[in-house]
């Protein structure tokens, strides 16, 4: 075996953080001779290579693969390339209990190719002194290079590559196989882990659910290959990422690409003069084929569930046939303005065929009212009941606190009146008896009161919703899925998730409704025919008032001409007392619970007069509201492609594919595993396939090269030509908020709260985050109508 150098040195291993040892210090008489492995002190400079049993500068006997094994590295070991030597040494290094890096290479002075790699403990060499002498506005980290001298250096020979350089010894405390693990070196995300990270991120999981997940994937927490620090930097990474393509521009190209591979799909986005992104909306088909049917009432508020621009998420909700909440559309606005809620408003009727809901609940906001006013003058207005009453004991704080009786006769007179006169009566009482009379604010929601009352809005169709809660639980629902750190690319694909999981349920409904039978609990023939039309939950409403109806007795009070009024009330009690007008054909009825009115099944009070009149046979049409039966969503709508009916296949075909497969091999994978035997042998065939596999793909891509170039810019929407300019990210803006007045509080506010500690100083009213001791003191897109609002 030929060799470029002659020269032969001898290190001995060092045990000092300098790494001087002076041999003529060292007592010999103390050194076991038999403990010595002289491989860990030889090092052959410059790639000299040495035969097995070769004698080296008169006594020096290299130790041969043979005597060490293949378990660690010697002089003159052979690698095929520099990843086989590095992956060798890495492993070798996790066993031992460090971790390494690579320290110098070297090129060719001839062609610059790589010609030597020295690799290192990363805890060689010394920190730089002008690192520690900075000023700091955090404390300085630990020092890890302490100046260890354990090196495996190789060198290129021939083909192959030759272990030149090994020196074994350490200065520090190595650490077990298991705790090696956290060390920086051995730590990292693989393929497989990163995809499996970014499908649980984008579902909403955190970073401390992912690391469960991928314990559980890899046998336990010290085989995962990483810590949850890895997993916030490969998401951030991925984050930053996307700063730089554009949030903004990401998010029009995914509408755009939606548009093209799903009919029915719209949107509509402001682009200011500076081409920033503003306000934006989109709906998909199911959603815009859902107001359709079931958009006679909706509820429109702006959450402040909010993305990373403080962007206001705002949805269009409402109830469908399984008294589910229903989207039918949604928007992030860049602020609440009027102007900005009249846009949202034109555009979300503009996408839903022009048509306006009958009834539309709110929260109490004057810009939004203003726009509700001019953008859908015919459209009943509701108040939200539940936002309404939470101001009440801010602005009352004094009543409150000074009678005890003031919120038990403020919620009978909400609650508990049943007429506008019962209500009215109430409301004077009350402003006598607790002296509010001259109160600005009550008096200017009393104005109103047609808006909220429940006494005023019963013989209104609101579907049985008297609140905003339908957006309140889809605020709550999107909770699981998106933060207030979300970009707005990736808010779309979230959305997307959670009104597919909606629409799952309400197809889990469906089936269930169709593949059931409902429970009787009366032998009444009606019902039975309303189990037989009605939806299950809607049936279980009607049941309920049927079965109840029972406990109700109804006496006549008065007929005037063809006209019945009959009193009706619970047996046992005088009140309350509800009025029951039946028509002179008696097949029209009216209650004073105005339950059919407000939501459009029939009341107790009407079925115990019905079926006094022994006419609970049948159950009448003209009292079966089609938005609450099983049939529901079975009239065709033509302008809007049938999202039943188109099947994204073309966009999901990959997922398919990927799904299947992954199936099958979890099979094979549970056979493998049973014997090293079937392990070893489904191993071979894995790297055979994946070879084949690859050599395909390079024939496909050869044959892409090969083929003419298209022009899929001219296959794209037109909306595309509207733009000589990317879509810029919006500002960040601060949300609305009402400033702090001097009001009286409810005793609920003035409860004493813990003060917060800092954990370095120890004192109050800041965290250690921003401890002053540690602290530096001294920085419109719009497919609908094809035109860009400016």
């Amino acid at each position: 075996m030929s060799s470029d150098s002659d020269e032969v040195e001898i290190l001995m291993s060092n045990t000092s953080v300098q790494g001087g040892v002076n041999l003529e210090d060292v007592n010999f008489e103390d050194v076991n001779l038999e403990d010595v492995n002289l491989e860990d002190i030889v090092n052959l400079e410059d790639g000299v290579q040495v035969e097995h049993g070769a004698n080296v500068d008169g006594g020096a006997n290299v130790i041969s693969s043979s005597s060490s094994g293949p378990s660690e590295p010697f002089i003159g070991m052979l690698f095929e390339d520099v990843e086989d030597a590095q992956a060798f040494y890495k492993a070798y290094a996790r066993r031992k209990g460090f971790a390494i890096r690579t320290n110098h290479t070297r090129l060719s002075k001839d062609d610059k190719t790589l010609c030597a790699v020295d690799y290192v403990c990363t805890r060689e060499g010394f920190r730089r002194a002008s690192r520690k002498e900075q000023d700091r506005t955090i404390p300085e980290p630990a020092e890890t290079k302490i100046g260890c001298k354990a090196i495996m250096g190789i060198k290129k020979d021939g083909e192959k590559w030759i272990v030149n350089k090994f020196v074994v010894g350490h200065n520090h405390i190595l650490l077990t196989p298991r705790s090696t693990s956290f060390l920086r070196g051995h730590r990292g995300v693989s393929k497989v882990q990163k995809k499996l990270i970014m499908t649980l991120n984008e579902s909403g999981v955190p970073t401390r659910k992912i690391m469960s997940v991928l314990s559980k994937e890899s046998g336990g927490d010290f085989n995962v290959g990483c810590i949850g620090k890895d997993v916030e930097n490969y998401v951030g990474n991925k984050r930053r990422k996307v700063f730089e393509e554009g949030d903004a521009q990401r998010l029009y190209s995914y509408f755009v690409d939606r548009q093209l591979k799903e009919p029915g799909f719209v949107f509509s986005m402001q682009v200011d003069k500076n081409g920033c992104m503003g306000s934006c909306f989109w709906a998909d088909a199911r959603s815009r084929a859902a107001y359709q049917y079931f958009g006679d009432v909706v509820t429109f508020d702006a959450t402040y569930l909010t993305n990373i621009y403080k962007m206001p998420f705002v949805p269009f909700s409402g109830v469908n046939h399984h008294h589910q909440t229903i989207m039918f559309g949604c928007a992030l606005l860049v602020s609440e303005t009027a102007e900005s809620y009249t846009w949202l408003l034109r555009t979300w009727q503009e996408a839903m065929l022009g048509r306006a809901p009958s009834t539309i609940i709110t929260d109490d906001d004057k810009a939004m009212a203003k726009a509700i006013g001019e953008v859908l003058p015919n459209t009943i207005h509701r108040l939200c009941l539940w936002h309404i009453l939470q101001k009440f004991p801010e602005h009352l704080a004094h009543a409150y606190n000074k009678y005890p009786d003031f919120q038990k006769d403020f919620r009978h007179c909400i609650h508990e009146t049943i007429t506008t006169e019962e209500f009215e009566q109430e409301w004077a009482l009350i402003l006598v008896k607790y002296e509010l009379g001259e109160n600005a604010w009550l008096q200017n929601l009393y104005a109103r009161r047609d808006k909220w009352v429940p006494a005023y809005l019963r013989s209104t169709f609101c579907a049985g919703m008297s609140t905003t809660q339908r957006s309140e639980s889809m605020n709550k629902f999107f909770k699981d899925y998106v933060k207030s750190s979300t970009m707005v690319s990736d808010f779309v694909h979230q959305y997307e998730k959670a009104i597919d999981a909606r629409y799952f349920k309400e197809k889990e409904k469906d089936v269930r409704t169709k593949s059931t039978r409902a429970i009787m609990k009366t032998p009444l023939k009606i019902e039975e025919e309303a189990a037989m039309v009605y939806t299950r939950k809607s049936f279980m409403i009607f049941q309920n008032e049927l079965f109840d109806s029972l406990r109700y007795q109804a006496r006549k009070l008065s007929k005037e001409g063809e006209t019945k009024t009959y009193g009706v009330n619970a047996y046992g009690k005088e009140t309350p007392l509800y009025h029951v007008t039946l028509e002179g054909d008696e097949e029209h009825a009216t209650c004073t619970c105005h339950k059919w009115e407000f939501m459009g099944i029939l009341c107790r009070h009407i079925l115990c007069v019905v079926g006094k009149k022994m006419k609970l046979d049948r159950l009448p049409q003209h009292y079966v509201l089609e938005r609450w039966t099983i049939n529901a969503k079975s009239r065709p709508i033509p302008d809007i492609p049938s999202p039943e009916g188109h099947i994204r296949e073309g966009l999901d075909e990959p997922t398919m594919r990927k799904t299947k497969t992954m199936l099958q091999l979890y099979d094979i994978v549970e056979l493998g595993s049973q014997s090293v035997a079937k392990h070893n042998h489904l191993t071979y065939a894995l790297e055979k396939v994946h070879k084949e596999l690859l050599e395909m793909e390079d024939n496909v891509e050869c044959s892409r090269a090969c083929e003419p170039t298209k022009d899929y810019h001219n296959m794209g929407s037109q909306v595309i030509s509207n733009f000589s300019q990317t879509v810029q990210d919006p500002p960040r803006v601060p949300t609305k908020g009402r400033p702090k007045s001097l009001r009286a509080k409810n005793p609920k506010e003035t409860h004493a709260t813990k003060k917060r500690h800092c954990s370095i100083c120890k004192n109050e009213g800041h965290a250690k985050n921003n401890c002053p001791s540690v602290r530096d003191i001294g920085p419109t897109i719009d497919n609908i109508s094809q035109h860009v609002d400016p």
